[in-house]
């Protein structure tokens, strides 16, 4: 798909600069809509050919280009992984079921087969420490994100959320059987904070994601739930060695830490690429010309939603969202855990039907209905008129 049409309605590169050249583009003192421009009548007028938007100067009366490209989808790419990784930590804590039973198991008891209370309990306190940092955090992204600058959100978060990873997988090396009191309460610090700069990453990329096309939106949420996949795969393909518990916890977030690590140099990447700039540069261009011009920002408060009036208009989306989570949360993972084979003795019974039962079948249907969400649009919003 060639993403340069889904960007109808951007302005577009003068004809007259080269393709590639990110510094002409962002000439400060060439460009029209920085704020070294004399007025906003230097600021070119916007044409339509077709379905794409291009920019017209005042004084050669042509000079049309379309918009950048997303070279080999690259953006694309990224914000699918951007997207994996937001909910990454806690799908990796979550999955990693067996370590947590060894870590908290009875160490004088014979019997392992006897669930200790902590085990019984790990899960629903792993849903309570990453449940209200999360909520937290994006209530106060939304209200206060804007006072700290989009590269410090996302750069920062990324980096805290790899270091904590890496404390995390050199405690699987440790021996914690004499303090299982302290490790909890470490794991759980743990947990709640990486949660709080998850929960402030993804304010910050679905922000980004916004300023794109619909499609970069549907990769961030579609690569949601592949994080879920990928943490299944990974904690079923550690097992597959059969080493000890701690010996597979540390290979499984091992990998975890260099997809933090990988997504965090990928984003760096992105960031600097020409068409993730002439994206997210389009707010910025807007500010600059509307500072140049009195009418005009006497004319902006008018012209920026309310908070009120956009939730006016997505309520419906928004508690059909709250209601299917509050639904599947409640039971997934804190229940869902609790459900083993009723026959032992092989393989599959003792060591793969929790990961792929309980987290694998979940998260793939988990996507199947994400990805069908942006495929069939419309048959969703009938779906929930009947329903609703």
């Amino acid at each position: 798909m060639d993403y340069a049409t889904a960007t109808t309605h951007r302005p577009l590169l003068l004809e007259d600069e080269e393709d590639d050249s990110e510094a002409t583009f962002y000439d400060e003192t060439n460009y029209a809509g920085s704020i070294n421009a004399g007025s906003v009548d230097a600021i070119p007028s916007t044409a339509v050919v077709g379905t794409r938007t291009a920019r017209r100067t005042a004084d050669d009366g042509g000079g049309l280009r379309i918009a950048p490209v997303d070279k080999y989808h690259f953006n694309y790419a990224v914000f699918y992984l951007l997207g994996m990784t937001t909910l990454l930590p806690w799908n990796f804590f979550v999955t990693s079921e067996e370590y947590w039973h060894y870590k908290f198991r009875n160490v004088t008891a014979n019997d392992s087969s006897v669930l200790t209370p902590r085990q019984i309990e790990f899960q629903s306190d792993l849903n309570i420490a990453a449940s209200i940092p999360s909520t937290l955090f994006l209530l106060l992204n939304a209200g206060f994100g804007h006072l700290i600058s989009l590269p410090v959100r996302m750069v920062g978060s990324l980096v805290l959320m790899f270091a904590i990873f890496i404390g995390t997988t050199a405690l699987t090396l440790i021996d914690t059987d004499s303090w299982q009191d302290q490790f909890f309460l470490i794991t759980i610090a743990s947990v709640v904070v990486v949660n709080a700069f998850s929960a402030t990453m993804s304010g910050g990329l679905f922000g980004i994601a916004g300023q794109f096309s619909s499609d970069y939106m549907s990769a961030v949420v579609s690569g949601q739930a592949l994080g879920g996949i990928f943490s299944a795969a990974a904690d079923i393909l550690a097992l597959s060695f059969g080493a000890p518990p701690t010996s597979t916890a540390f290979v499984f977030f091992i990998v975890g830490t260099l997809v933090l690590l990988l997504t965090l140099i990928m984003y760096i990447v992105m960031s600097k690429t020409l068409f993730f700039k002439y994206h997210t540069a389009s707010r910025t261009l807007m500010k600059s010309s509307m500072d140049v011009d009195g009418l005009t920002r006497e004319l902006l408060p008018r012209q920026e939603p309310t908070f009120w009036g956009v939730l006016r208009k997505i309520w419906l989306y928004g508690f059909s969202e709250w209601l299917v989570f509050v639904t599947t949360l409640s039971i997934y993972p804190a229940v869902t855990i609790l459900v083993g084979s009723q026959t032992r003795g092989h393989p599959w019974n003792d060591v793969y039907f929790l990961p792929v039962v309980n987290y694998l079948l979940f998260n793939t249907g988990d996507y199947i209905g994400r990805v069908c969400a942006g495929m069939f649009e419309w048959y969703i919003v009938l779906l929930m008129v009947v329903v609703f």
